[in-house]
């Protein structure tokens, strides 16, 4: 409960404060790949890491880690951008087949088009045996729709324009441009039914109690989940 509590509040001041949101979601994101992977030593690839506080979090842990982001913009906010940074897109990451001990994605997912292929990618650059992280937020999640939530559930157009009468200024993500329509229930059964990985933990990233109870239960995950966090294990 504390832990999902002072993730709350850091949410609280994203627009306000976003090094210490983020840098708090780092130090926790870290903690749940240290559960299944030592950090230390470990080559670990950052996809979507946006301004680096993860990939700077895993170097702090004694991780080679690298961060690889599509949008410029995203890559230096805050003139935050790491040494090594690389401009390149989740869906042909410049690396060799096999190269990283762990490969991380933090809240990308539902930005992209296709979520099939972003994935297998990141399978890919993982060697056998490997772990892959990877969590996003579902669109039926109360943050589904990201600024405009929660009047994403009336519609998205209609969330748009609430979010333009009330602040004056259009909202950063369109759904269908740069941000889409993922569910839970289909991304499990997509993971499940391939043969080069298996899931060591599929559940609500940030619920306090039961979180893997949650993702078990159709229709009610939709919701409930809010953000899903899948833990995989490349298969050799």
């Amino acid at each position: 409960m504390r832990r999902s509590a002072a993730l709350l509040r850091a949410f609280l001041r994203e627009q306000t404060d976003p090094a210490h949101t983020y840098g708090l979601l780092a130090r926790d994101a870290a903690d749940q790949v240290e559960r299944h992977h030592p950090l230390s030593g470990a080559t670990v690839v950052d996809v979507g890491g946006g301004a680096g506080h993860f990939t700077e979090e895993f170097r702090r842990r004694g991780a080679r880690a690298f961060l690889f982001e599509p949008d410029p913009a995203e890559l230096h906010a805050d003139d935050r951008r790491p040494h090594g940074a690389v401009l390149a897109d989740g869906y042909l990451l410049p690396l060799a087949d096999g190269a990283a001990d762990v490969c991380f994605s933090s809240n990308v997912l539902e930005h992209v088009a296709d979520p099939q292929t972003f994935l297998s990618e990141m399978v890919r650059v993982t060697r056998p045996g490997g772990l892959i992280y990877v969590a996003f937020t579902n669109w039926y999640s109360p943050w589904g729709g990201h600024e405009t939530a929660p009047w994403h559930y009336l519609g998205a157009a209609r969330a748009r324009a609430r979010y333009r009468r009330r602040t004056g200024r259009e909202a950063k993500h369109t759904l269908g441009e740069n941000l889409f329509a993922v569910h839970v229930g289909p991304t499990l059964r997509q993971v499940r039914a391939r043969p080069d990985v298996r899931i060591v933990s599929a559940r609500s990233r940030y619920w306090p109690f039961l979180p893997g109870a949650i993702t078990r239960v159709p229709l009610l995950r939709e919701i409930a989940t809010w953000n899903l966090l899948l833990i995989l294990r490349r298969c050799p």
